[in-house]
C-alpha cells in the first residue's frame, strides 16, 4: 500500500480446496474448525519503498484470471449452481500465522 491508499499486485498464487479432483489432498479442518492452508505463490522482485505497506487479500475467486470454482462439486466448466464461499483468516496465539 501506498502512502496515498493506492495498491498494486505483486505476485499471486492459487490453492483450490473442496472441489473435484482436490479431495485427496484437502487439508482437514482442526478442533476450532480451522484449516491451515499453504499457498504455493509465483516468484517476485519488487523493491517497497520506505513507508508502504504489505497486504494480502483472500478471496473465493479471480475469474477469469482463474477458473471459477462453484463450490458445490460440480465441474467448473458445466456448473449450473453456486455456493457462496466465506474464508476467516485467524490471527492470535491459539491460530498463529506461520510464515
Amino acid at each position: 500500500m501506498r502512502h496515498d491508499g493506492r495498491s498494486m499486485s505483486v505476485c499471486d498464487g492459487i490453492r483450490r480446496i473442496g472441489g473435484i479432483g482436490t479431495a485427496a489432498t484437502d487439508p482437514q479442518p482442526d478442533e476450532d474448525g480451522f484449516v491451515e492452508l499453504d499457498v504455493p505463490r509465483w516468484p517476485a522482485f519488487h523493491r517497497f519503498a520506505a513507508g508502504h505497506r504489505v497486504a494480502v487479500q483472500v478471496s473465493s475467486g479471480a475469474h477469469p484470471r482463474y477458473a471459477r470454482n462453484p463450490g458445490t462439486g460440480e465441474p467448473a466448466a458445466t456448473a449450473t449452481t453456486t455456493v457462496r464461499a466465506e474464508q476467516e483468516i485467524s490471527h492470535d496465539r491459539a491460530h498463529p500465522s506461520r510464515r
